[in-house]
Protein backbone atom coordinates (compact mmCIF):
# COMPACT_ATOMS: atom_id res chain seq x y z
CA UNK A 1 0.00 0.00 0.00
CA UNK A 2 1.37 3.20 -0.91
CA UNK A 3 0.99 5.62 1.76
CA UNK A 4 1.44 9.01 0.38
CA UNK A 5 -0.91 8.18 -2.08
CA UNK A 6 -3.42 7.58 0.67
CA UNK A 7 -3.04 10.66 2.53
CA UNK A 8 -3.30 12.65 -0.34
CA UNK A 9 -6.16 10.48 -1.39
CA UNK A 10 -8.11 10.85 1.64
CA UNK A 11 -6.88 14.48 2.17
CA UNK A 12 -8.26 16.00 -0.73
CA UNK A 13 -11.20 14.22 -0.54
CA UNK A 14 -12.11 15.93 2.97
CA UNK A 15 -10.87 19.17 1.64
CA UNK A 16 -13.66 18.79 -1.29
CA UNK A 17 -16.61 17.27 1.01
CA UNK A 18 -15.99 20.00 3.23
CA UNK A 19 -15.78 22.92 0.71
CA UNK A 20 -18.74 21.79 -1.17
CA UNK A 21 -20.59 21.17 2.71
CA UNK A 22 -20.12 24.96 3.70
CA UNK A 23 -21.23 26.05 0.21
CA UNK A 24 -24.10 24.32 -0.97
CA UNK A 25 -25.54 22.44 2.33
CA UNK A 26 -24.38 25.12 5.70
CA UNK A 27 -26.61 28.07 5.26
CA UNK A 28 -23.97 30.40 6.90
CA UNK A 29 -20.84 32.68 5.92
CA UNK A 30 -17.99 30.17 6.79
CA UNK A 31 -14.15 32.09 7.35
CA UNK A 32 -11.41 29.91 6.14
CA UNK A 33 -8.32 30.52 4.22
CA UNK A 34 -8.11 26.79 2.64
CA UNK A 35 -11.10 26.27 0.89
CA UNK A 36 -11.34 25.50 -2.49
CA UNK A 37 -14.51 27.71 -3.73
CA UNK A 38 -12.51 31.11 -2.28
CA UNK A 39 -9.52 29.82 -4.27
CA UNK A 40 -11.69 29.75 -7.06
CA UNK A 41 -13.49 32.84 -7.29
CA UNK A 42 -10.09 34.30 -6.52
CA UNK A 43 -7.86 33.09 -8.92
CA UNK A 44 -10.98 32.72 -11.93
CA UNK A 45 -12.98 36.31 -10.66
CA UNK A 46 -10.40 38.48 -9.83
CA UNK A 47 -8.93 38.49 -13.54
CA UNK A 48 -12.41 38.09 -15.07
CA UNK A 49 -13.80 41.42 -13.64
CA UNK A 50 -10.05 42.90 -14.62
CA UNK A 51 -10.79 42.60 -17.97
CA UNK A 52 -14.64 43.49 -17.82
CA UNK A 53 -13.42 46.77 -16.60
CA UNK A 54 -11.41 47.23 -19.34
CA UNK A 55 -13.95 46.97 -22.19
CA UNK A 56 -15.31 50.54 -23.09
CA UNK A 57 -18.72 49.31 -24.14
CA UNK A 58 -20.75 49.05 -21.62
CA UNK A 59 -22.90 46.46 -23.52
CA UNK A 60 -20.14 44.04 -24.03
CA UNK A 61 -18.54 44.42 -20.90
CA UNK A 62 -22.24 44.14 -19.11
CA UNK A 63 -22.62 41.04 -21.61
CA UNK A 64 -19.28 39.89 -20.30
CA UNK A 65 -19.96 40.35 -16.76
CA UNK A 66 -23.42 38.52 -17.16
CA UNK A 67 -21.51 34.59 -17.99
CA UNK A 68 -19.65 34.57 -14.80
CA UNK A 69 -22.01 33.84 -12.34
CA UNK A 70 -23.70 31.00 -13.89
CA UNK A 71 -20.59 29.56 -15.75
CA UNK A 72 -18.38 30.17 -12.03
CA UNK A 73 -21.22 27.35 -10.59
CA UNK A 74 -20.96 25.38 -13.50
CA UNK A 75 -17.14 25.41 -13.04
CA UNK A 76 -16.99 25.17 -9.43
CA UNK A 77 -19.69 22.25 -9.12
CA UNK A 78 -17.19 20.54 -12.24
CA UNK A 79 -14.11 21.22 -9.82
CA UNK A 80 -15.55 19.64 -6.60
CA UNK A 81 -16.63 16.67 -9.01
CA UNK A 82 -12.82 15.76 -10.53
CA UNK A 83 -11.17 16.72 -6.92
CA UNK A 84 -13.77 13.21 -5.54
CA UNK A 85 -12.42 11.51 -8.36
CA UNK A 86 -9.02 12.06 -8.35
CA UNK A 87 -8.91 11.44 -4.56
CA UNK A 88 -10.77 8.01 -4.89
CA UNK A 89 -8.05 7.64 -7.71
CA UNK A 90 -5.06 8.07 -5.24
CA UNK A 91 -7.44 5.63 -2.91
CA UNK A 92 -7.91 2.96 -5.64
CA UNK A 93 -4.02 3.13 -6.73
CA UNK A 94 -2.72 2.72 -2.82
CA UNK A 95 -5.50 0.21 -2.04
CA UNK A 96 -4.29 -3.26 -4.42
CA UNK A 97 -4.47 -4.68 -7.69
CA UNK A 98 -6.77 -4.06 -10.83
CA UNK A 99 -7.84 -6.63 -13.56
CA UNK A 100 -8.32 -4.77 -16.81
CA UNK A 101 -10.41 -6.95 -19.52
CA UNK A 102 -8.51 -6.08 -22.22
CA UNK A 103 -5.08 -7.17 -20.92
CA UNK A 104 -3.37 -4.58 -20.64
CA UNK A 105 -1.47 -2.59 -17.37
CA UNK A 106 -3.33 -0.87 -15.37
CA UNK A 107 -1.93 2.83 -14.74
CA UNK A 108 -2.63 5.72 -12.83
CA UNK A 109 -4.56 7.19 -15.56
CA UNK A 110 -6.46 4.13 -15.97
CA UNK A 111 -7.72 4.40 -12.37
CA UNK A 112 -8.39 8.24 -12.80
CA UNK A 113 -10.82 6.63 -15.58
CA UNK A 114 -12.04 4.14 -13.18
CA UNK A 115 -12.89 6.56 -10.37
CA UNK A 116 -14.86 8.61 -13.32
CA UNK A 117 -16.70 5.92 -14.51
CA UNK A 118 -17.55 4.41 -11.13
CA UNK A 119 -18.62 8.18 -9.59
CA UNK A 120 -20.98 9.26 -12.52
CA UNK A 121 -22.45 5.50 -12.23
CA UNK A 122 -21.58 4.65 -15.58
CA UNK A 123 -19.98 0.69 -14.80
CA UNK A 124 -18.69 0.10 -17.81
CA UNK A 125 -17.39 -3.02 -16.45
CA UNK A 126 -13.72 -2.82 -18.09
CA UNK A 127 -11.83 -2.37 -15.16
CA UNK A 128 -12.61 -4.16 -12.21
CA UNK A 129 -11.01 -3.74 -8.73
CA UNK A 130 -9.87 -6.69 -7.81
CA UNK A 131 -8.72 -6.53 -4.11
CA UNK A 132 -11.58 -5.94 -0.88
CA UNK A 133 -10.74 -2.57 -0.22
CA UNK A 134 -10.52 -1.41 -3.83
CA UNK A 135 -14.39 -3.07 -4.17
CA UNK A 136 -15.78 -1.23 -1.57
CA UNK A 137 -13.79 2.07 -2.49
CA UNK A 138 -15.73 1.85 -5.79
CA UNK A 139 -18.99 1.29 -3.30
CA UNK A 140 -18.19 4.52 -1.58
CA UNK A 141 -17.61 6.02 -4.26
CA UNK A 142 -20.32 5.17 -6.80
CA UNK A 143 -22.99 6.07 -3.51
CA UNK A 144 -20.69 9.15 -3.04
CA UNK A 145 -21.16 10.30 -6.74
CA UNK A 146 -24.86 9.70 -6.90
CA UNK A 147 -25.19 12.06 -3.62
CA UNK A 148 -23.30 14.31 -5.38
CA UNK A 149 -25.79 14.60 -8.43
CA UNK A 150 -28.94 14.52 -6.20
CA UNK A 151 -27.67 17.53 -4.48
CA UNK A 152 -26.60 19.42 -7.59
CA UNK A 153 -29.86 18.49 -8.84
CA UNK A 154 -31.57 20.45 -5.72
CA UNK A 155 -28.69 23.28 -5.54
CA UNK A 156 -29.48 24.83 -9.10
CA UNK A 157 -33.25 25.21 -8.74
CA UNK A 158 -32.89 26.55 -5.25
CA UNK A 159 -30.43 29.07 -6.98
CA UNK A 160 -32.28 30.68 -9.42
CA UNK A 161 -35.30 31.11 -7.25
CA UNK A 162 -33.69 33.57 -4.88
CA UNK A 163 -32.22 35.00 -7.68
CA UNK A 164 -35.63 34.97 -9.53
CA UNK A 165 -37.19 36.77 -6.20
CA UNK A 166 -34.31 39.22 -5.87
CA UNK A 167 -34.69 40.26 -9.44
CA UNK A 168 -38.59 40.83 -8.99
CA UNK A 169 -38.02 43.58 -6.38
CA UNK A 170 -35.87 45.17 -7.95
CA UNK A 171 -37.87 45.18 -11.00
CA UNK A 172 -40.73 46.33 -9.30
CA UNK A 173 -38.31 49.40 -7.73
CA UNK A 174 -38.22 50.54 -11.46
CA UNK A 175 -41.93 52.38 -11.68
CA UNK A 176 -41.11 54.13 -8.41
CA UNK A 177 -37.44 55.59 -8.35
CA UNK A 178 -36.99 55.16 -12.27
CA UNK A 179 -33.86 53.12 -14.40
CA UNK A 180 -31.10 53.28 -12.22
CA UNK A 181 -33.12 54.39 -9.54
CA UNK A 182 -32.21 57.10 -7.25
CA UNK A 183 -33.36 59.09 -4.09
CA UNK A 184 -34.61 61.92 -5.88
CA UNK A 185 -36.94 60.02 -8.10
CA UNK A 186 -38.07 57.99 -5.40
CA UNK A 187 -38.98 60.51 -3.01
CA UNK A 188 -39.99 62.87 -5.91
CA UNK A 189 -42.53 60.14 -7.14
CA UNK A 190 -44.07 59.84 -3.71
CA UNK A 191 -43.94 62.42 -1.92
CA UNK A 192 -45.33 63.67 1.47
CA UNK A 193 -49.07 63.21 0.12
CA UNK A 194 -48.34 59.37 -0.45
CA UNK A 195 -46.48 58.55 2.92
CA UNK A 196 -48.63 55.54 3.11
CA UNK A 197 -46.80 53.73 0.11
CA UNK A 198 -43.82 55.43 0.99
CA UNK A 199 -43.54 53.54 4.07
CA UNK A 200 -45.00 50.16 2.14
CA UNK A 201 -42.44 50.04 0.11
CA UNK A 202 -39.91 50.53 2.61
CA UNK A 203 -41.06 48.06 4.63
CA UNK A 204 -41.20 45.35 1.55
CA UNK A 205 -37.25 46.68 0.83
CA UNK A 206 -36.60 45.96 4.31
CA UNK A 207 -37.82 42.04 3.53
CA UNK A 208 -36.25 42.17 0.52
CA UNK A 209 -32.49 43.02 2.44
CA UNK A 210 -32.85 40.70 4.39
CA UNK A 211 -33.65 37.78 2.10
CA UNK A 212 -31.10 39.41 -0.24
CA UNK A 213 -28.61 38.83 2.69
CA UNK A 214 -29.63 35.38 3.87
CA UNK A 215 -29.90 33.87 0.31
CA UNK A 216 -26.89 35.84 -0.98
CA UNK A 217 -24.78 34.75 2.16
CA UNK A 218 -26.17 31.24 1.84
CA UNK A 219 -25.01 30.38 -1.97
CA UNK A 220 -22.41 33.20 -2.39
CA UNK A 221 -22.30 32.81 -6.64
CA UNK A 222 -26.02 34.74 -6.24
CA UNK A 223 -23.72 38.27 -5.85
CA UNK A 224 -22.21 37.40 -8.96
CA UNK A 225 -25.67 37.32 -10.92
CA UNK A 226 -26.18 40.26 -13.16
CA UNK A 227 -29.73 41.92 -13.38
CA UNK A 228 -32.03 41.92 -16.62
CA UNK A 229 -30.64 45.49 -16.99
CA UNK A 230 -27.72 47.19 -17.97
CA UNK A 231 -28.98 49.81 -15.41
CA UNK A 232 -29.71 47.86 -13.06
CA UNK A 233 -28.29 45.56 -10.30
CA UNK A 234 -29.05 44.49 -6.76
CA UNK A 235 -25.91 46.80 -5.29
CA UNK A 236 -28.11 49.98 -7.11
CA UNK A 237 -31.40 49.17 -6.12
CA UNK A 238 -29.66 48.92 -1.86
CA UNK A 239 -28.00 51.77 -2.61
CA UNK A 240 -30.60 53.66 -3.82
CA UNK A 241 -33.47 52.49 -0.98
CA UNK A 242 -29.73 53.53 1.91
CA UNK A 243 -30.05 57.00 -0.21
CA UNK A 244 -33.33 57.19 0.20
CA UNK A 245 -34.20 56.14 3.87
CA UNK A 246 -30.55 58.32 5.10
CA UNK A 247 -32.61 61.35 3.16
CA UNK A 248 -35.88 60.95 5.40
CA UNK A 249 -34.27 59.84 8.55
CA UNK A 250 -32.23 63.22 8.45
CA UNK A 251 -35.54 65.28 8.02
CA UNK A 252 -38.19 65.50 5.05
CA UNK A 253 -40.75 68.36 6.38
CA UNK A 254 -44.00 65.99 6.73
CA UNK A 255 -42.53 62.42 6.06
CA UNK A 256 -42.13 60.51 9.38
CA UNK A 257 -39.07 58.84 9.30
CA UNK A 258 -40.07 55.30 11.89
CA UNK A 259 -40.12 52.70 8.83
CA UNK A 260 -36.97 54.34 7.29
CA UNK A 261 -35.34 54.04 10.41
CA UNK A 262 -35.83 49.83 10.48
CA UNK A 263 -34.83 49.21 6.31
CA UNK A 264 -31.92 51.78 6.75
CA UNK A 265 -30.70 49.61 9.67
CA UNK A 266 -31.80 46.13 7.41
CA UNK A 267 -30.37 47.23 4.18
CA UNK A 268 -27.40 48.31 5.80
CA UNK A 269 -26.64 45.42 7.85
CA UNK A 270 -26.72 43.43 4.47
CA UNK A 271 -24.40 46.12 2.65
CA UNK A 272 -21.73 45.10 4.98
CA UNK A 273 -21.96 41.63 5.36
CA UNK A 274 -22.09 41.03 1.56
CA UNK A 275 -19.17 43.52 1.20
CA UNK A 276 -16.92 40.79 3.02
CA UNK A 277 -18.56 38.11 1.37
CA UNK A 278 -17.01 39.48 -1.91
CA UNK A 279 -13.56 40.46 -0.41
CA UNK A 280 -14.16 43.94 -1.13
CA UNK A 281 -11.86 46.18 0.58
CA UNK A 282 -11.97 49.86 1.86
CA UNK A 283 -10.79 52.37 -0.31
CA UNK A 284 -10.33 55.74 2.20
CA UNK A 285 -10.05 57.80 -0.60
CA UNK A 286 -13.66 56.68 -2.47
CA UNK A 287 -15.18 58.92 -4.96
CA UNK A 288 -18.29 61.98 -3.01
CA UNK A 289 -21.35 60.81 -4.71
CA UNK A 290 -23.63 64.07 -3.56
CA UNK A 291 -21.06 67.31 -3.76
CA UNK A 292 -22.29 70.48 -2.75
CA UNK A 293 -23.57 71.14 -6.13
CA UNK A 294 -25.46 68.11 -6.54
CA UNK A 295 -26.88 68.53 -3.14
CA UNK A 296 -28.23 71.90 -3.96
CA UNK A 297 -29.49 70.61 -7.34
CA UNK A 298 -31.22 67.90 -5.08
CA UNK A 299 -33.07 70.26 -2.58
CA UNK A 300 -33.99 71.94 -5.74
CA UNK A 301 -35.07 69.05 -7.45
CA UNK A 302 -36.83 67.89 -4.21
CA UNK A 303 -38.71 71.36 -4.12
CA UNK A 304 -39.82 71.51 -7.13
CA UNK A 305 -42.20 67.92 -6.34
CA UNK A 306 -44.00 69.67 -3.21
CA UNK A 307 -41.02 68.50 -0.94
CA UNK A 308 -38.50 70.51 1.82
CA UNK A 309 -35.37 69.08 3.08
CA UNK A 310 -34.83 70.41 6.65
CA UNK A 311 -32.45 73.29 6.71
CA UNK A 312 -29.50 73.44 8.90
CA UNK A 313 -26.04 72.42 10.32
CA UNK A 314 -28.11 69.26 11.77
CA UNK A 315 -29.45 67.72 8.59
CA UNK A 316 -26.11 68.27 6.95
CA UNK A 317 -24.51 66.87 9.99
CA UNK A 318 -27.29 63.81 10.06
CA UNK A 319 -26.81 63.12 6.62
CA UNK A 320 -22.98 62.96 6.26
CA UNK A 321 -23.68 60.28 9.47
CA UNK A 322 -25.59 57.86 8.04
CA UNK A 323 -23.62 58.05 4.35
CA UNK A 324 -20.51 57.20 6.05
CA UNK A 325 -22.05 53.96 7.26
CA UNK A 326 -23.03 52.45 4.59
CA UNK A 327 -21.15 54.45 0.90
CA UNK A 328 -18.07 53.03 1.97
CA UNK A 329 -19.18 49.62 1.47
CA UNK A 330 -21.60 50.18 -1.23
CA UNK A 331 -18.01 51.61 -3.23
CA UNK A 332 -16.20 48.93 -2.12
CA UNK A 333 -18.70 46.16 -3.48
CA UNK A 334 -19.00 48.09 -6.86
CA UNK A 335 -15.30 48.32 -7.89
CA UNK A 336 -15.10 44.28 -6.98
CA UNK A 337 -18.01 43.90 -8.88
CA UNK A 338 -17.34 46.26 -11.15
CA UNK A 339 -21.39 47.63 -10.72
CA UNK A 340 -21.88 51.09 -11.05
CA UNK A 341 -23.96 53.01 -7.94
CA UNK A 342 -26.68 54.80 -8.52
CA UNK A 343 -26.37 58.79 -8.41
CA UNK A 344 -28.34 60.85 -6.07
CA UNK A 345 -29.99 62.79 -8.11
CA UNK A 346 -30.41 61.52 -12.52
CA UNK A 347 -28.20 63.60 -14.55
CA UNK A 348 -30.88 63.59 -16.92
CA UNK A 349 -34.64 62.78 -17.14
CA UNK A 350 -34.58 59.76 -19.00
CA UNK A 351 -37.29 57.20 -19.38
CA UNK A 352 -37.73 53.71 -16.89
CA UNK A 353 -37.58 50.75 -18.54
CA UNK A 354 -40.84 49.89 -18.69
CA UNK A 355 -41.78 52.92 -20.73
CA UNK A 356 -39.26 51.54 -22.96
CA UNK A 357 -39.64 48.57 -26.38
CA UNK A 358 -37.87 47.67 -29.54
CA UNK A 359 -41.01 49.27 -31.27
CA UNK A 360 -41.22 52.97 -30.02
CA UNK A 361 -38.97 54.40 -32.76
CA UNK A 362 -41.19 52.52 -35.57
CA UNK A 363 -44.18 53.60 -33.55
CA UNK A 364 -43.28 57.51 -33.03
CA UNK A 365 -42.01 57.32 -37.05
CA UNK A 366 -45.68 55.84 -38.14
CA UNK A 367 -47.24 58.29 -35.76
CA UNK A 368 -45.77 61.34 -37.27
CA UNK A 369 -46.49 60.27 -40.61
CA UNK A 370 -50.33 60.52 -40.00
CA UNK A 371 -51.57 59.47 -36.54
CA UNK A 372 -50.51 62.63 -34.88
CA UNK A 373 -52.94 62.60 -32.06
CA UNK A 374 -51.72 59.06 -31.43
CA UNK A 375 -48.24 60.58 -30.37
CA UNK A 376 -50.08 63.84 -28.37
CA UNK A 377 -52.06 61.17 -26.12
CA UNK A 378 -49.43 58.58 -25.47
CA UNK A 379 -46.57 61.90 -25.09
CA UNK A 380 -49.68 62.81 -22.12
CA UNK A 381 -49.96 59.57 -20.65
CA UNK A 382 -46.11 59.75 -20.48
CA UNK A 383 -45.95 63.05 -18.63
CA UNK A 384 -48.76 61.76 -16.43
CA UNK A 385 -46.77 58.82 -15.39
Amino acid sequence: MNIAATILGAALIFVVLKDAFEAVVLPRRVEGRFRISIWFYRLVGVPWFKLAGSVQSTRRRENLLSYFGPLSLILLLVLWAFGLILGFALLQYSSGEHLHLAGQSVTFGTLVYLSGETFFTLGYGDIVPASSISRALAVLEAGMGFAFLGIVVGYLPTIYSAFSRREVQISLLDAYAGSPPTATELLGRLGSSEQRLLDQLFRDWEKTAGDVLESHISYPPLCFFRSQHRNQSWLAALTAILDATSLVIAGVEGVTSDQARLTFSMARHALVDLAQLVNARYDPNYPDRLSAEEALRLRQGLSERGLELNQGAEFEQKLMTLRTMYEPYAHAIGRALVMALPPWIAAEQKRDNWQVGPWDRAIQASSLAGLGHHADTRKRLEDHF
